[in-house]
């Protein structure tokens, strides 16, 4: 269990001020000067003095809320099942399962023999702290992480014969993972180490061949390759190679098996190749060659390919087109045509998925603003002369069966379920309010058997809590949707959290949440803003919120955020706003937009210099976000929009007018790759030169997601949400 944050001998009294080195870059006929871009390079030991100062006025500043951070940080622990573990899943021979134990922050992952006969698909019933009677455990992180100060294990493959497990580390925080291999067998790792890679790993038929990617300079996955163990890396086999910058690229398995799939895609296009993974060596056949704008995925079923895509269907449709003969497979454009629509476009209907089973096809998708899953019988689904529909919502209409747990507002997603010939699925559901729940859906019947609900400790009782939907309204016309959770017993106007996201057409979907349930019971209301540039609301919802639309993201939080003070849900003075990441952007926007609107705001990971970052190609990432944010590199009208609304950018030179900033907590990780650490340390600089009252709290042994292992970040939370409660004014239950 982690220590808790010290403060330094010498409280420091003064809050740390960068000092300003002018540098001037020029785009457009536009020379802007920027005093703090020298912040970007960690290897200065002025720079890395100047996060410690401002990481050590941070919690000198947070030093009253201990006390508070503590009762929060035993709320969430006391509210955990600490010794406990995931429902097993069947793959092969075995049930395979993650388990906690209580004082440890990582897990231990293990399987144990399946039994044969009727039952073969109802999961063993282990008792949490108890080992099974031939339990095999595959991988412990806490003996992975003993020597390292984060630890996070990436892509993880079990071979066909369950003999060997090809797994990931990353111990920086970086995003870089080293791939490694071990015989169950014995329980010893191979020789053979792969520093570099990226997320994702795919063993071949032979469990010989093993499928990889690297990142260039820029952190994007670029290259595919091919090991085969017992060889040198150096010897290994590029596959494929992406040259065009705006495209990353993954390996996996399909679920049959049949296919190592390679997939290069940006955040407009992709491309799909497959590889016979009983013959490793043989050329990547190309599923659909790659056309500008043209998004599509793809699942193999017995003798069909399923298809999802966006081509002349803004919401995504699903086609089918026959495999036909092995040889075929090969031949270049073989799937080109006879394509045939199974599932047509639907443009209230935002298809997100498609999971193929050897009987039955499940599919994923989102209507008014909400998480669905449906199931259909293959052979209904590909009939000759079917004809295609989709109803999932109406019993007896159309071939889909919605599943549903029966709340108005929930999310209902396909979990593990890899293998190709099981009788059941697995899906979770959950709320605002009602703990994830783990359920087998029986394909044939529709029939729900539920596995597992996340327990929740000392006696909480959903039927004290509510959630409901309201719409704002957007200065366009646009109606927003608002999700909002509060105790029952909570009387308006009341200290209220109002969180946002909006870009990359993610959407925030109900979800439960331990540490929340210690904010609902201190008064405060928990809202989410479902802005556009979030994909709720289907492609056009996205679509409307990025490039030279972005600025809606930020108009619809204050939208919000007023409705919310208008409609008496809340006061200005009892409103607080957080982000992250892309939602970090969202909050240092709107604290330009509407500071007075606010008590406080905190940008985690903020992406708050997107014009510095988004101009340099050698930065990480770059350019394959032009897709999304455009290229003010190259545009000028996107230089001009992107400035616009830079929170960077637009931060006051002086003190004067910044005095209506809130209070702002910005939350870093040094090692971060996604939102390099210069940007919030930048701001926060220029914040606080302004007038503003700004704190950067920064970990050193982080990545994007923050500190690793589950006390450690519960930690994190507690601190985050007492400077939370202290801004709302409710650091007490009522």
């Amino acid at each position: 269990m982690p220590e808790p944050a010290t403060i330094p001998e010498t409280e420091p009294t003064v809050a740390p001020r960068a000092p300003r080195r002018p540098t001037t870059r020029t785009h457009h006929g536009d020379a802007v000067t920027d005093d703090y871009e020298w912040l970007r390079d960690a290897d200065d030991p002025a720079v890395v003095a100047h996060l410690e100062a401002e990481d050590a006025w941070t919690r000198a500043r947070l030093a009253h809320l201990a006390p508070l951070r503590d009762r929060l940080f035993t709320e969430i622990k006391e509210r955990t099942l600490e010794t406990d573990l995931s429902v097993p899943v069947r793959l092969g021979g075995h049930w395979y399962y993650s388990r906690t134990l209580e004082g440890r922050q990582y897990a231990v992952h293990a399987r144990v023999p399946a039994a044969p006969g009727p039952a073969a698909w109802d999961p063993p019933v282990l008792e949490p702290g108890t080992e099974p009677p031939g339990e095999q455990v595959l991988l412990d992180e806490n003996a992975l992480a003993a020597d390292h100060e984060f630890f996070a294990l990436g892509g993880t493959e079990i071979s066909a014969d369950e003999r060997l497990l090809a797994y990931q580390t990353d111990t920086q925080g970086d995003e870089r993972y080293l791939l490694r291999f071990r015989d169950l067998t014995t329980g010893a790792d191979l020789p053979d180490e792969i520093p570099g890679t990226s997320p994702g790993v795919a063993l071949a038929a032979d469990g010989e061949h093993v499928f990889y990617t690297t990142v260039d300079d820029a952190w994007r996955p670029h290259r595919a390759w091919r090991h085969r163990l017992g060889t040198p890396v150096a010897d290994d086999v590029l596959v494929l190679e992406e040259p065009d910058e705006r495209f990353w690229m993954g390996v996996g398995l399909t679920r049959s098996r049949r296919f190592v799939q390679v997939e290069v895609a940006s955040k407009l296009t992709s491309e799909v190749r497959l590889i016979p993974a009983d013959e490793p060596t043989a050329t990547p056949a190309t599923v659909w060659p790659r056309r500008e704008g043209v998004e599509y995925s793809v699942e193999d079923s017995r003798d069909h390919l399923l298809i999802l895509h966006n081509d002349g269907a803004e919401n995504f449709e699903l086609a089918a087109v026959a495999l036909g003969p092995r040889e075929r497979w090969s031949v270049p454009g073989a799937f080109a045509d006879g394509a045939r629509v199974v599932v047509p476009h639907d443009p209230d209907v935002r298809i997100d998925a498609v999971d193929a089973f050897a009987e039955h096809a499940v599919l994923s998708y989102r209507r008014d603003a909400t998480p669905r899953v449906a199931v259909a019988a293959l052979d209904a689904l590909l009939a000759p002369g079917a004809t295609p529909g989709f109803a999932p919502g109406a019993a007896g209409r159309g071939v889909w069966r919605e599943v549903t747990g029966g709340n108005v507002l929930e999310t209902v997603q396909l979990d593990a379920s890899p293998e190709t010939d099981q009788p059941l699925v697995r899906v979770v559901v959950e709320s605002f309010t009602t703990p994830r729940a783990v359920y087998d859906v029986v394909l044939t019947t529709g029939e729900l058997i539920l596995r597992k609900r996340q327990p929740v400790l000392g006696g909480y009782d959903p039927a004290q809590y509510e959630q409901r939907r309201e719409w704002a309204i957007a200065d366009d016309g646009t109606r927003i949707p608002i999700s909002l959770v509060r105790r029952r017993d909570v009387r308006e106007p009341a200290p209220l959290l109002l969180y946002g996201y909006g870009a990359y057409e993610y959407s925030l979907d109900p979800w439960f949440s331990v540490p929340r349930l210690s904010l609902l019971d201190r008064g405060v209301v928990f809202a989410v803003a479902h802005v556009r540039g979030g994909g709720e609301l289907g492609r056009r919802w996205y679509d409307d919120g990025k490039l030279l639309a972005k600025r809606h993201t930020f108009t619809d939080f204050v939208a919000v955020a007023r409705h919310l003070v208008d409609t008496g849900w809340t006061t200005s003075t009892r409103l607080a706003a957080e982000g992250g990441s892309a939602g970090g952007l969202l909050m240092g926007a709107v604290a330009n937009l509407a500071p007075g609107l606010f008590a406080g705001i905190h940008a985690a990971v903020p992406f708050v210099d997107p014009l510095t970052s988004i101009l340099d190609p050698s930065l990480p990432l770059t350019v394959t976000e032009w897709e999304e944010w455009g290229d003010p590199l190259h545009d000028p009208a996107v230089y001009a929009y992107l400035k616009g609304y830079s929170p960077y950018e637009n931060v006051p030179p002086g003190p004067d007018g910044a005095a209506a900033y809130p209070r702002i907590l910005a939350t870093t990780s040094l090692h971060d790759t996604r939102v390099l650490y210069v940007e919030p340390a930048k701001w926060v600089a220029r914040l606080r030169a302004a007038g503003a009252p700004a704190l950067l709290r920064i970990e050193m042994s982080a990545g994007h997601g923050g500190v690793s292992g589950r006390y450690a970040r519960w930690e994190q939370i507690a601190e985050e949400n007492a400077w939370l409660l202290d801004v709302l004014g409710a650091t007490e239950r009522p």
